[in-house]
């Protein structure tokens, strides 16, 4: 639904040059919750706005539901009306909500239809019906000094979905929010998702809003994407950055003979009894260093960090039971052989 190639940004100031974003590949597939997340200054806004082209790139192309936007933003009349019209069919939703405080709510949710020309009694009825949808029905008349953070987002939303998007794009939508506000917007977002079918691209740097609702994920770092790919395919990656920052452990070893292992559990394997089956099984002592375990995607994940007595070589056949429970097993901070790197039992 969503594909970038080679997308490059380059703003120029003043006789410099910085590079936002630098070849960047993305692929979102249609009717997935997609999450950019990264540091500020990763380039994260820089793609949000060049995906619906607020920002023309330097270079690369923009395809989104099929067309080439990129391909749309030539000089002239045409070519102008050409991308205002596919601009319409992607909604964005902004971090400080954006909205006008001289208009009431449902005007605001209207602006979008006005600009594409829709008559009086449609705007309204579509307002009205979108506002219903975000919850608001009864808020139609207030002005935005009226409302909460929270409303004020749902608006923003409702004012997003005016043009019937395939696609709604979020630029740290829940970031100037509380907890509780966020995690109301999230579950509205992901509904929204399955009930109408839409893609979403979000951009984030809450870890948390990547475990809740995104189906994949992509990192970003100095205008790079270094690591993507759907959330349980990332938790079942050795050496994964974005598995280890959503689920993060810690703990030291308490003496060089000992081996220390990060062990992820997903699916059924989440709620079984691994680890005192290892201890009876091998008569063996387990220390717990840390764990992490929440729901994502409706179930259940988690990553522990265990030490086991002695070093890896005395290890081999405990962490082989791990593997064949099929668990994602990783040792830490010693240099295992690399069949055991590569995963091989």
């Amino acid at each position: 639904m969503i594909t970038t190639t080679g997308l490059t940004k380059v703003y120029r100031s003043r006789g410099r040059e910085v590079t936002a974003l630098d070849g960047v590949d993305l692929h979102v597939r249609e009717g997935e919750v997609y999450g950019v997340i990264g540091q500020s200054g990763a380039g994260k806004s820089s793609l949000i706005r060049c995906v619906n082209l607020l920002e023309r790139p330097t270079a690369g192309t923009v395809t989104v539901a099929g067309q080439d936007l990129t391909a749309l933003a030539g000089r002239g009349p045409r070519a102008g009306r050409d991308l205002r019209r596919a601009r319409s069919r992607i909604g964005m939703v902004f971090q400080h909500f954006n909205l006008l405080s001289t208009r009431t709510v449902q005007d605001n949710v209207e602006l979008p239809l006005e600009i594409l020309g829709t008559s009086g009694k449609e705007r309204s009825r579509k307002a009205l019906e979108l506002l219903d949808l975000v919850g608001l029905a009864d808020k139609a008349k207030a002005y935005p000094a009226q409302l909460s953070g929270g409303q004020k987002q749902r608006v923003g939303i409702a004012r997003a979905l005016a043009g019937d998007p395939k696609v709604l794009l979020s630029d740290e939508a829940t970031s100037a929010l509380d907890p509780e506000t966020t995690r109301s917007i999230l579950a509205l977002l992901r509904d929204l998702n399955r009930q109408l079918g839409l893609t979403v691209l979000l951009i984030t740097h809450e870890m948390d809003v990547v475990k809740s609702i995104c189906d994949s994920a992509a990192l970003m770092e100095k205008g790079r994407i270094v690591e993507s790919g759907t959330v349980s395919d990332l938790l079942a990656t050795p050496g994964s950055e974005l598995a280890a920052a959503l689920f993060p452990v810690g703990g030291e070893a308490s003496g060089d003979d000992r081996t220390v292992v990060d062990v992820t559990f997903h699916g059924d394997s989440a709620t079984q009894p691994v680890i005192s089956q290892l201890s009876r099984t091998y008569n063996i002592d387990i220390s717990i260093l840390g764990a992490a375990i929440d729901t994502v995607g409706g179930l259940q994940v988690g990553r522990m960090r265990i030490e086991l007595p002695g070093r890896y070589e005395d290890n081999v056949v405990p962490v082989g039971f791990l593997r064949e429970q099929g668990l994602q097993v990783e040792i830490v901070g010693q240099e295992a052989p690399a069949l055991v790197k590569e995963g091989v039992k």
